[in-house]
């Protein structure tokens, strides 16, 4: 899509039918390959032209030094970066000596599509050289989803009017020139030359190189093999530092073609030796190469057909929206299905974008659709955080606290943000980890990770938030000087939001003390602090202004002079790029959704009256900056009553990168407004609530006038729950597992296996429409007369 004309809509797959080189980077990311532990971004075969090299290894990353003007205590004083590894994606193609590239000769057909069910990239090129011999390339690759270290691409070459000599070289390339990104700060760090090289190698179709970072100590392994069909094929293997090369040459007829299978195999670790790394990665290879090509592609579709039958989103009325929930859940799960021991960027593994950094995105976006589509994935999620756990405490120490401080953004486990508002006062990151142990484990029952992970997890939070805030003269919990979720406010006291995780993050841990009494006491857990953390979570301050009646973002906050957005043009956004903080800060003016997201993720903590006049006040001052806002307004939207609302800004979260409305997806996708399609639609217009542990889950689904039909599959411990709206009424199937017990519309239902229940939606009447900044209203997903959405 991305506006452009070569972009089709269908339901399955994402399609470019030609080629254009002004958004060769963007097509880069969206048709970015992943398993959560490889990243290929989808640049051409041959290399060139690019807009991006990327090849990606999660956890894999360099150390780099963090300047800072003014020192000051506690300040972290090293950042780390991801970096792009050894490149094997590279395919180079010449016919009668002159290099294939797709800016010189006559390029008569490209085509790029995303197979979203065959996890598979699949490429088409016909083209004429500039000596007029005319030659049919396809491709297609696969980052494999069953075997974590595999990438693998199947590259034909047909010459159609002319005998021709054509020379395959297929490469191993590390160290590549990457272009310089400035005046972004989303952009990456660029680390120059960061693999030195230890090993290399080649005999006949393989190649080898191993490296190794200079600052964080990472050792890197990279190897490729080959199967070769064609006539009288020669070959030439060779390997330098940087480079591994495999050259195939062949004549070929009219009709006839060249087929190159090239596997490739990656390995990496900060402890095993040269040795280790090299047998780690031929062994890899070896098993890539027994399963062979049609079988790494048959155990690709299996993988997906079993995701597909667990996560797939069924809508009728607007297809943009039916093939972005597909797009984005098929990234969703790149980013995190085989990311064992390590982190969910918030560019997944698509590009270099924030340096690679996770946030509290993973936590409070992508891990609520993994828990109930993908629980595993979770499960992993969470044990890394608590691998980092001794980081974390480390960095609560450093500060004069006691527990966990989680980092604000990172990679190994260090806090790497040099913007001291964020990295040092953004402490809500540690209450959504928190709440993403208690979401997990209310969904799926877990109680070996409870005891073994969740437990320790919510100890070591709820003591950061007991020693963090205080009593005060009237009784009230404080939490002062902390930076919310908005980036347009920091060091606040009492963000709403903040306290409310926290209160739920203290009242969790001491009902998991209580249950796990044994597992506490060897936590150093005793009855005086679990009776302290209940103190502190009834007691939780949480401020309210009686003359606007609404709460504010944060203490005092409706008391700050409103921004004024009558001086703002559509150029002005985002404001952080064209205004000082020191103005955003101390003005009404929001950069997402703070005390929004507070009434989704605690709506259990607000009257359905507060949600409404929450909501509309809100609207009229987020300007929706951050990719993280759109979703969750779409969620609330839907809950007040605003349904056409919530239709606008689900297409918003959907089309967060296949529209490229932050102009940035250049530099990797979304992963978190991608995991917010989902949550807006099976939260927002599902209504899906699951507040307490013993309580039903419960569902509230309205439909807005331009959507028809949704359905949607919910995992609840071992039940699989199926929900199919329309806009008579919804029908709940058990597929498999016990009764469940459930509320629609606050009315409880009993489904058991094999027998539907059908519930009617009430009426609703259609409520004004709250204001938004101006330049800021969401653009309109109304139906036209042919159904396609009315764009303004």
């Amino acid at each position: 899509m991305i506006r452009h004309p070569a972009f089709t809509v269908e339901p399955w797959c994402v399609r470019a039918t030609r080629f254009d080189l002004d958004v060769l980077s963007q097509v880069e990311s969206v048709f970015a390959l992943s398993n959560g532990h490889i990243g290929w971004r989808a640049n051409l075969d041959e290399g060139e032209p690019n807009g991006l090299p990327g090849s990606y290894l999660n956890g894999v990353w360099e150390q780099r030094p963090l300047p800072y003007a003014e020192a000051g205590y506690g300040y972290p004083e090293a950042g780390q970066t991801v970096i792009n590894v050894t490149n094997g994606k590279l395919i180079r193609l010449l016919v009668n000596d002159e290099p294939f590239d797709v800016r010189y000769g006559t390029l008569h057909e490209h085509e790029m599509v995303l197979d979203l069910r065959a996890g598979l990239l699949r490429r088409t090129v016909e083209w004429t050289s500039p000596a007029g011999r005319r030659v049919r390339v396809e491709s297609v690759r696969l980052v494999s989803l069953t075997q974590r270290a595999v990438a693998a691409i199947c590259y034909d070459v047909q010459v159609l009017d002319g005998p021709a000599r054509v020379v395959v070289q297929s490469e191993l390339v590390s160290n590549e020139q990457l272009p310089e990104v400035a005046g972004d700060p989303r952009a990456a760090s660029a680390v120059p030359d960061p693999l030195r090289p230890e090993a290399h190698g080649s005999h006949q179709l393989w190649a080898q190189l191993v490296h190794r970072t200079s600052g964080s100590g990472l050792r890197v392994g990279c190897a490729m093999d080959h199967v070769v069909e064609g006539s009288n094929v020669q070959s030439v293997a060779e390997s330098h530092p940087d480079l591994g090369r495999v050259t195939l040459t062949a004549e070929l007829k009219p009709g006839q073609r060249l087929r190159v299978v090239k596997f490739v195999a990656y390995g990496w670790s900060g402890v095993r030796s040269l040795p280790g790394i090299r047998a780690q990665v031929d062994a890899a290879l070896a098993s890539a190469r027994q399963t062979g090509w049609d079988g790494l592609v048959a155990e690709q579709r299996e993988a997906l057909n079993r995701f597909w039958d667990r996560a797939d989103v069924e809508l009728d009325g607007d297809s943009e929206i039916q093939q972005a929930v597909r797009f984005a859940l098929f990234h969703v799960l790149q980013a995190g299905a085989r990311a064992e021991g390590q982190a969910i960027p918030a560019k997944g593994l698509t590009g270099p974008g924030y340096n690679g950094h996770t946030f509290w995105d993973s936590e409070t976006f992508v891990q609520p659709v993994l828990t109930y589509t993908s629980p595993r994935a979770t499960a992993f999620a969470l044990r890394w955080r608590h691998s980092t756990l001794p980081l974390a405490k480390e960095r609560a120490a450093q500060l004069g606290l006691r527990g966990a401080a989680f980092p604000w953004r990172t990679i190994h486990g260090e806090e790497c943000s040099s913007y001291w508002p964020a990295g040092t006062a953004a402490f809500h990151v540690s209450a959504d980890i928190a709440d993403a142990v208690i979401r997990y484990a209310r969904a799926t029952g877990d109680t070996d990770f409870e005891q073994s992970v969740g437990l320790e997890l919510l100890v070591e939070t709820a003591r950061l938030w007991r020693s963090l805030g205080h009593h005060d003269a009237e009784g009230r919990f404080r939490i002062d000087g902390v930076t919310g979720p908005d980036e347009y406010s920091a060091v606040a006291d009492n963000n709403i939001y903040t306290n409310l995780m926290a209160q739920q993050n203290l009242r969790a841990a001491a009902v998991w003390g209580h249950r796990y009494p044994g597992k506490a006491r060897d936590l150093g857990v005793d009855e005086e602090e679990l009776a302290q953390w209940h103190d502190a979570a009834d007691a939780m301050f949480i401020p309210y202004d009686e003359e606007l009646g609404v709460h504010p973002q944060a203490e005092g906050f409706t008391e700050h002079k409103e921004w004024d957005f009558s001086v703002c043009t559509d150029d002005d956004y985002p404001l952080f790029l064209h205004f000082p903080y020191f103005d955003l800060y101390r003005k009404q003016v929001t950069k997402q959704a703070d005390l929004v997201l507070a009434m989704f993720l605690r709506g259990d903590a607000f009257t359905a009256e507060e949600k409404s006049r929450n909501f509309d006040y809100y609207e009229r001052i987020t300007v929706r900056d951050s990719s993280l806002s759109a979703c969750v307004q779409a969620v609330l939207a839907a809950e007040v009553g605003h349904l056409s609302l919530a239709h606008d800004y689900l297409g918003e979260a959907a089309l967060m990168d296949l529209d490229d409305l932050e102009h940035n997806t250049r530099d990797g996708l979304h992963i978190a407004s991608l995991a917010g399609t989902w949550i807006a639609l099976v939260y927002g217009l599902g209504g899906l609530r699951h507040y307490h542990d013993e309580g039903p889950v419960a569902f509230s689904p309205l439909l807005p006038e331009g959507i028809t039909r949704l359905a949607f599959n919910v995992f609840l411990r071992k039940q699989r729950l199926r929900v199919s709206v329309v806009h008579d009424g919804a029908t709940y199937t058990l597929e498999s597992g016990d009764p469940v017990r459930l509320l629609h519309h606050g009315t409880e239902v009993v489904v058991t296996e094999r027998a539907p229940v059908t519930m009617p939606l009430p009426r609703t009447e259609p409520r004004p429409a709250p204001t938004q900044p101006r330049g800021r209203v969401p653009e309109h997903r109304g139906t036209g007369s042919a159904g396609a959405p009315t764009r303004r």
